[in-house]
């Protein structure tokens, strides 16, 4: 049997403010600093060690890495950062409020754009400063790499050669890898493990800062998968990530 760990990063400063986020690089908020000091603890005191770690070039994955890693007394573990785990582009969301998103197109549209498999929000112009061509850690991804928008379909796309060509070579040599990332580069993941049904995922939630863990058989197929973290902490913060978007009453 063998074993990978996936981390949502802890909660961020535009989680806190419940915007949309996307590429836009924003750090972790005082919870979230907490959230991936406990991941570190628990997955010590759980016995669990990594070999190596992927994460995103986004600060606040790398930082929840960090702080993980440090928590383990591994920080000297080779750490790789690869712009396909980034999370999806939400185009011209990004920056938004969620529930006032919902208050203006509804709550069903802004869910589809939020947790459908193959809708995109509102793609930004190449001009926009959010446009991802203004950014130099994106200097050498080719035009057809650069988003506008994506949807989760996009993500997986993106995601899955990471994946096959980097990661699973790793996991099938026995080392032990840890991925930190985000709620939607994860989403893809799990979607693709799990072989989710596209109508399933938009039910799909993974909370901030609470390591899964994946169980996976010799063709890394999965045997089973599991939080580590008390169960009612565990469902209060999915349905925390789920409610994010709803009009507020």
């Amino acid at each position: 049997m063998k074993k990978i760990v996936l981390l949502r990063h802890g909660e961020s400063t535009w989680n806190k403010e419940n915007l949309f986020t996307g590429w836009t690089d924003v750090d972790l908020s005082d919870k979230g600093l907490e959230e991936a000091k406990e991941a570190g603890h628990v997955l010590k005191e759980q016995g669990y060690v990594f070999d190596i770690a992927y994460t995103s070039v986004l600060k606040r994955a790398i930082r929840t890495l960090w702080i993980t890693l440090d928590e383990m007394d591994l920080m000297w573990i080779p750490v790789h950062r690869d712009w396909r785990l980034n999370e999806r582009h939400y185009g011209a969301l990004q920056g938004l409020n969620k529930a006032q998103t919902a208050e203006k197109y509804g709550d069903a549209q802004v869910k589809l754009w939020r947790r459908s498999y193959d809708v995109p929000p509102p793609a930004l112009e190449e001009s926009d400063p959010r446009y991802p061509g203004h950014d130099p850690r994106y200097k050498n991804l080719t035009k057809e790499e650069l988003p506008h928008t994506e949807c989760l379909k996009d993500t997986v796309a993106r995601f899955l050669p990471c994946w096959h060509e980097c990661i699973v070579p790793l996991i099938q040599s026995g080392r032990k890898v840890l991925i930190t990332a985000h709620g939607n580069s994860l989403r893809a993941l799990v979607k693709y493990l799990d072989n989710i049904p596209d109508e399933v995922i938009p039910e799909l939630n993974i909370p901030t800062g609470l390591p899964l863990v994946y169980e996976l058989d010799d063709s890394l197929k999965p045997i089973q998968s599991y939080y580590l973290g008390e169960p009612e902490k565990v469902k209060a913060a999915m349905e925390a990530v789920a409610n994010q978007a709803k009009i507020k009453k």
